[in-house]
């Protein structure tokens, strides 16, 4: 049996999941970002005063082994209408919510959900700490919120947390017991490093000598990423952790309808793409992508697991 780990957070990390899941002779983990603060998440976490749980709410739907999963997503993404009272909030966050109440804690709350879902692995929070996100923008500005990042039309420097994060003991041990650690997918500044910025994530990634695989993001997030290559990502990566945080690079191949890529032009975002010839680590090029029934891109869980079925077998 291989642990893999896998670091992020987002929709992205669950598309992953859904496909990881599917894997044979692994034990997997997923530990994921706390950092949210927008939305209903964001709403709950300030008058609670607990850890985001909008992330690892994502997470556990998708790694449901439920034959009713489809139902059991749609309530747990439920989301009721306004903007008062329960409005806006999503019927998961809510049920969470209740069963720290009812189990004393964030962890049992994570237990509790994962026993109802039959949920394949564990998650965990990279912390329990309430954190707040900030990033220094390349003009000096500070911006303070995660959710607030992705709006200021600017270049991000780094991120960073001002207070000292305590790592969730469980997240260092699975890392340390892993055979293959994953980054991603997920949105480079606001998934994937808030869990690599807590110093002791970092180390543990850096002290263990199993590979470690980058799964890119299929097109450039405006206000994130903007004009990023496979390149700009995994310097960001290695700025916020150590040298040669990536063994391998997974990246997207497929090619665009038209229509598809005029509509995220028009969002400013674009297929992120190779741009060097020389690389320290192996890249691997994959039809990664589907579309959803809006037009959406969206990552093939079953693209994913075939990759990572992939690696396995070479390692």
């Amino acid at each position: 049996m291989k642990n893999i780990v896998v670091i992020g957070g987002g929709t992205g990390l669950s598309s992953m999941m859904m496909g990881m899941k599917k894997l044979k002779n692994v034990n997997l983990t997923a530990i994921v970002t706390v950092a949210d603060d927008g939305g209903s998440t964001g709403r709950i976490r300030d008058v609670y005063h607990v850890p985001a749980m909008g992330d690892i709410r994502h997470v556990l739907s998708a790694m449901s082994q439920e034959e009713n999963e489809t139902l059991f997503n749609d309530l747990m993404n439920y989301r009721f209408e306004g903007d008062k009272d329960i409005g806006g909030h999503s019927l998961g966050n809510l049920i969470f919510l209740a069963l720290m109440d009812t189990t004393g804690s964030f962890m049992g709350a994570i237990q509790s959900i994962s026993k109802v879902l039959n949920v394949k692995g564990e998650i965990l929070p990279s912390t329990l700490d309430v954190v707040t996100l900030y990033a220094l923008m390349q003009d000096g500005t500070l911006v303070r919120g995660e959710k607030n990042i992705p709006n200021m039309d600017n270049h991000i420097e780094k991120i960073f947390y001002q207070q000292s994060i305590t790592p969730f003991p469980k997240a260092i041990e699975a890392i340390e017991q892993a055979d293959l650690i994953i980054y991603g997918i997920g949105s480079l500044y606001t998934s994937v490093i808030p869990n690599l910025i807590i110093q002791e994530i970092s180390q543990a990634i850096y002290e263990n000598p199993c590979p470690k695989i980058y799964f890119c993001n299929a097109m450039s997030q405006p206000g994130e990423t903007d004009g990023y290559s496979l390149e700009d990502h995994i310097r960001a990566l290695e700025k916020h952790s150590f040298k040669n945080p990536v063994d391998v690079a997974v990246l997207n191949e497929s090619v665009l309808p038209d229509f598809v890529k005029k509509n995220y032009e028009e969002e400013g975002s674009y297929p992120v793409q190779m741009q060097e010839s020389e690389h320290p680590y192996k890249i691997i090029t994959r039809n990664l992508i589907m579309l959803d029934e809006k037009g959406r891109i969206r990552h093939n869980p079953d693209a994913v697991k075939a990759v990572l079925e992939e690696i396995l077998e070479a390692m």
